[in-house]
């Protein structure tokens, strides 16, 4: 097994991203960083009640956060945050964030050199090792409030190695078919999109377990090109849709137009002023269309999940007064491919 010393050299002869070096060595890249600490890296306290306030404190900033498939990154700042024990937020229009806690367990204030000098970031792990989330600096900034954050933040210890639990894999679809006319009654009594995952929760199922078994009028089953022909159709026609990406401990929500598609290789990219979406499109496995009864008419959302059955990415029209799209998104959904049926 590599010390700490064993991953800095390697990871000196090895430039590129840090996930990528983390895969090649067999380790963690939260056990990267963690090799840094008393170098280039200093231990914070993880829980977001302690580090999005402080990061609040810093201006304007990057945030990324990424799942096995996609990364999302919005410029903004840390700002009108609503703490709690299970569940909190960020509430603006740059950065706006729905984080879980218990999933924040290892954070480090992390000094790297790249081309343009160097880069000042907040990094936050769960507890196999795996991102959860990152906020980075502009590299022309005031360094004094990134400091004040490490005088607050740090941990008493600091420890260049990492006592990490074993990967949690994604959870596979969750059926449970002797509750499906009951599913489909309540699914038609939703008030509030929140209501759903308490729902199928109620009925020992999960988001992907329901969708595979509802049917009309609720969900159905799309080619995986329709996430990027959606993507292509809201650029085109020009309106603001929400867009979330996640993984258990952190979502990240872009509400706004899609305006520059580059697609390179595997990736679809989306690269606009302060927002940018990062898209492995060929491990997109299953897409559904789904509908939602709300206070507010019908939610509409294009739902993508790669092959374990990992969510990857939910996009929405905006319900918003004076820039309510869902009608547009609605039309645009209802025109997307469906899937082939199996042979």
């Amino acid at each position: 097994m590599l010390d700490a010393h064993d991953i800095r050299e390697a990871r000196s002869q090895r430039p590129g991203r840090a996930r990528d070096i983390a895969d090649a060595l067999g380790i963690s890249e939260a056990a990267l960083v963690a090799a840094e600490v008393g170098h280039r890296a200093v231990a914070l306290h993880p829980h977001p009640n302690t580090l999005i306030p402080a990061l609040g404190t810093l201006g304007p900033m990057m945030a990324l956060t990424r799942n096995e498939a996609c990364v999302i990154e919005k410029d903004g700042a840390y700002t009108d945050y609503h703490g709690g024990e299970h569940a909190t937020m960020t509430l603006n229009a740059g950065i706006d964030l729905r984080m879980f806690p218990r999933h924040w367990c290892h954070a480090f204030a992390v000094v790297e050199e790249v081309r343009s000098g160097l880069r000042h970031s907040v990094q936050v792990f769960d507890a196999a090792g795996d991102a959860v989330h990152k906020a980075y600096l502009p590299t022309e900034t005031d360094l004094s409030g990134w400091e004040a954050l490490k005088t607050a933040c740090t941990l008493p210890a600091q420890r260049d190695t990492l006592d990490l639990e074993e990967r949690v894999p994604p959870e596979a679809a969750r059926i449970n078919l002797e509750k499906r006319e009951i599913l489909l009654k309540e699914w038609a009594r939703l008030t509030d999109t929140h209501q759903f995952l308490r729902l199928c929760a109620k009925l020992k199922m999960n988001r992907l377990g329901a969708y595979r078994i509802a049917g009309a009028p609720f969900v159905r089953a799309l080619a995986p090109e329709a996430v990027e022909a959606l993507l292509t159709g809201v650029q085109t026609a020009g309106f603001d849709i929400m867009l979330f990406v996640g993984n258990r401990g952190c979502i990240e929500i872009h509400t706004g137009p899609i305006r520059r598609m580059e697609p390179m290789g595997p990736w679809q990219n989306v690269l606009d002023l302060g927002f940018n979406l990062h898209l492995r499109r060929d491990r997109i496995a299953e897409v559904w269309q789904v509908e939602k009864p709300t206070q507010r008419g019908p939610a509409v959302s294009v739902e993508a999940f790669n092959a374990e059955g990992l969510l990857i990415l939910q996009m929405f029209g905006v319900p918003k007064k004076g820039n309510d799209t869902r009608t547009a998104f609605s039309e645009l959904a209802h025109g997307l491919p469906d899937r082939e049926p199996a042979a």
